[in-house]
């Protein structure tokens, strides 16, 4: 892993701001308010979680933020399968953001391993 010095440097805040960018564009149209909002709501969480544990003080604090935004990263993963199912979105945009989604969460579970050193 390179020098982080930054926020902005960690590659997995870069792919959770795409991918929330993605999840909107995707949504744009949907008339699902309820269900627009829940899985918008999960992607920002994401990159929001990665960004809040990197400015703790703590490695502790950001591995546990860490842990919150890998969840987030599977609740957008299965909303994105009722997306599928519900016809929200056709199946290879879905497939496709799942594979985001499990790069991303990946790409987390490879910082939490960092931080058990």
């Amino acid at each position: 892993m390179g020098k982080i010095e930054k926020l902005e440097d960690l590659k997995a805040w870069q792919e959770s701001r795409i991918l929330i960018g993605l999840v909107y564009d995707h949504m744009r149209n949907n008339k699902d308010y309820g269900f627009k909002d829940q899985i918008q709501r999960a992607s920002i969480s994401i990159m929001n979680n990665i960004a809040e544990g990197f400015e703790r003080n703590s490695d502790a604090d950001f591995k546990r933020f860490l842990d919150f935004a890998k969840a987030s990263c599977g609740e957008v993963r299965s909303m994105l399968y009722l997306a599928e199912d519900l016809k929200y979105i056709k199946v290879k945009e879905a497939e496709d953001l799942r594979n985001r989604c499990c790069f991303l969460s990946g790409s987390i579970s490879n910082l939490m391993k960092y931080f058990r050193k």
